[in-house]
């Protein structure tokens, strides 16, 4: 019998038909890429990346160059992979999770689909190496900026592991997730450093945002050169496509910062720890570390404050200077029949201190201390219930996966320095099938470093979208100003 008949018997018997078509872009990608031995996929967030995956993959089992798939997620979105594959083809995954011996199960039968996150990698990297030598094995890493880190364990046993896979594919919608250097590791797992070279540290000295870029025109050009040039790069074996280009009419997303000014007493708190750390960051009228996100890390204290200074000081009564705007932007939002809403903050604390503030929208709560059974019947809980207005949120909890289309505003109570959550977070409202418009609203405590993280994730925002090509150098040039490195010092009294 020939090859040809041999391997339509095979795809009968696996039942190798998608379920649902696929968006035009969707069907293009999967085209551009079914034949290449590795690919990026960079489609921005909310264009249905899981989608592409999966239809990848079949085409992948059709033309028998694999013999299994292995798909690689974060631990929270295992379930709604599944959902995903249940929607969308007849086969259904084999899960590992760090069950060792559902895990041998799984990797000594014959299933062609593997569903697995990126922590099992860790502890599976032997019998999973063992496997690679027995089997041909497609790789598709979704949400692959999580190894955007090369010295972190997960990243490293991808590096060892990446060669043995006979096709990988890494998808995103933010490759360049919080600076433009995020992009190496990533392709360094497709390529062993083709396209972007094999030093990691020489990379990142020609893309770092540092503080000094505002006032150093020779650094600055040097970096938007390196910066304009990385996706020519990898352009033969990547694929992006923004909202835009890809045709989808979504509706309006409107961004707005909204000012406030601290209570008396948390702008006493908020000065007196100021005062102190200047003299630890700045000497001489200028930054002791070029950095940004060191220098934040060591001003977090600041970030709580101007956001609720009840997350380092248990005994302060006073209302914080947001709460009440907070309150104001959700009545209006919730006032409509359908209105719901969301509220972020980057720390538990706050999320569980405004679920007893909040008390009045009936909110209902996902966070790091949330166990998984308890963050999906939170967030079925705020899709279907009509009592339930308010969803509060840490992005590292809830901005990759999620659709929450139910709602039509986003309010960031606080803002870390993380790109990523940033703009992840924002779009669960803003994707296919919101047809209202979108509201993101900024909470920006005044003469605080509110204003730096604003002006950071503005310049770190553009910064990628240079790098993945949504902006040429000349739009990049006529926009930019690296504000953020002159803010910081202000904001010390530097």
């Amino acid at each position: 019998m020939s090859d040809g008949r041999l391997r339509m018997r095979r795809n009968e018997r696996l039942n190798l038909a998608a379920v649902h078509s696929g968006f035009t872009y969707q069907l293009q990608a999967v085209e551009a890429v079914k034949g290449m031995e590795y690919a990026a996929l960079f489609h921005e967030q909310g264009l249905g990346k899981t989608k592409i995956g999966i239809d990848l993959a079949l085409e992948w089992l059709k033309a028998d160059v694999v013999d299994a798939i292995l798909f690689v997620t974060k631990r929270g979105l295992i379930a709604n992979w599944s959902e995903e594959m249940r929607l969308h083809w007849h086969l259904r995954p084999l899960i590992l999770d760090q069950n060792h011996s559902s895990n041998f199960f799984a990797l000594n039968s014959s299933s062609p689909v593997l569903l697995a996150h990126y922590e099992v990698l860790k502890t599976e990297e032997r019998r999973l190496a063992l496997y690679l030598r027995t089997r041909r094995v497609g790789v598709i890493l979704d949400e692959a900026h999580k190894i955007k880190n090369p010295e972190t364990e997960i990243s490293k046993v991808l590096h060892r592991l990446g060669p043995s896979f006979v096709r990988r594919v890494i998808m995103t919608g933010t490759p360049v997730a919080n600076r433009p250097y995020d992009i190496w590791s990533q392709i360094y797992f497709l390529d062993r450093g083709g396209a972007l070279g094999m030093d990691f540290e020489a990379f990142k000295a020609d893309l770092d945002l540092t503080n000094d870029l505002w006032a150093d025109d020779g650094k600055r050009k040097s970096f938007e050169r390196a910066a304009s040039g990385v996706f020519g790069r990898i352009a033969p074996f990547s694929v992006r496509e923004t909202k835009a280009s890809a045709g989808i009419e979504l509706p309006e997303k409107v961004i707005k910062n909204v000012p406030v000014e601290l209570a008396p007493r948390q702008r006493e708190i908020y000065d007196e720890i100021a005062r102190s750390l200047r003299t630890e960051v700045v000497v001489g009228g200028r930054l002791i570390e070029d950095d940004a996100e060191s220098i934040l890390k060591r001003l977090l204290r600041l970030v709580q404050v101007a956001s609720n200074p009840r997350l380092i000081d248990e005994s302060y009564g006073e209302t914080p200077g947001k709460l009440p705007v907070l309150d104001q932007l959700l009545a209006e939002a919730t006032s409509a029949d359908d209105g719901k809403a969301i509220v972020w903050t980057n720390f538990i604390d706050n999320a569980d201190w405004l679920e007893r503030q909040l008390e009045r929208y009936s909110p209902v709560k996902v966070h790091g201390k949330v166990d998984i059974e308890g963050r999906n019947e939170a967030v079925g809980r705020f899709k279907t219930d009509p009592s339930c207005r308010v969803l509060i949120a840490t992005p590292g909890s809830a901005k990759e996966g999620l659709t929450l289309t139910v709602a039509n505003h986003a309010v960031f109570y606080d803002r870390g320095f993380s790109l990523d959550d940033y703009l992840q977070a924002q779009d669960r409202i803003h994707r296919i099938s919101q047809q209202r418009t979108c509201y993101v609203w900024n909470l920006v405590s005044e003469g605080t470093i509110d204003d730096w993280v604003d002006a950071l994730l503005s310049a770190k925002r553009l910064a990628a979208q240079l790098v993945q090509s949504d902006v040429d150098q000349w739009e990049y040039e006529s926009a930019a100003d690296y504000d953020f490195g002159r803010i910081v010092q202000q904001v010390l009294g530097g």
